[in-house]
């Protein structure tokens, strides 16, 4: 790497190091080495970059965290890209990671309620719930009409998480329920990592450049 590279990694991590909790302004290097690195291949094609676009942010989410659900990726990477532009900048990237690694409850409970809004009308709706249930349980079904079992555990979970009685879970409906119970983290589907692949992530991506 080029000492003018170096440099202009250095103060980009001072920046974004003193806006993002979570990681240190070295962590923070090597995310943005790590990005460069997974941007390099379209850079040297010539075309214009402005981030990580849908396919290769789900690819990292498949090969690296061990995601499947296609729906749930999907709502990942709009959580991810803040100013819905269809790329995850490096900002975003860092900023999406400190929560996906290291967040808070409370940060975690915006975040996950953020994926599972599908439309991103601030709700999650009945429709909302139905699919995104019917995506990851369907293949652990063997009846034969399995909407059925999925229309009654949305009911199931209306009746436990919908505190205000619209019918739909608002914010403050989930936060309140996953405050509660912290495992409806996760009610409608995985879009966390779990704990051995934040390890094996956060080893091969905070190792110094020279153990590469």
């Amino acid at each position: 790497m080029s000492s003018l590279n170096r440099k202009l990694i250095q103060n980009l991590a001072e920046t974004i190091s003193k806006q993002v909790k979570h990681f240190n302004k070295t962590e923070v290097e090597c995310l943005i080495r790590l990005f460069n690195g997974l941007m390099g291949d379209v850079a040297a094609s010539g075309r214009a970059v402005h981030g990580l676009d849908r396919g290769r942010f789900r690819s990292i989410l498949h090969n690296t965290f061990g995601m499947t659900d296609d729906m749930l990726m999907d709502g990942v990477f709009r959580a991810f890209d803040k100013d819905n532009d269809g790329f995850v900048s490096v900002r975003e990237w860092t900023e999406g990671l400190s929560v996906f690694l290291r967040g808070t409850l409370a940060e975690k409970i915006k975040y996950c309620f953020d994926v599972y809004d599908l439309n991103g009308d601030g709700f999650i709706s009945r429709e909302e719930m139905f699919h995104m249930l019917k995506n990851s349980l369907i293949r652990q079904m063997t009846e034969e009409d399995p909407d059925e079992g999925i229309k009654d555990l949305v009911e199931i979970t209306v009746k436990k998480m919908d505190h205000d009685h619209d019918g739909r879970l608002s914010f403050i409906d989930f936060e309140k329920a996953v405050k509660e119970e912290n495992l409806l983290l996760e009610a409608f589907g995985t879009c966390l990592p779990d704990a051995k692949s934040i390890l094996v992530f956060e080893q091969q991506a905070f190792q110094a450049p020279s153990e590469r």
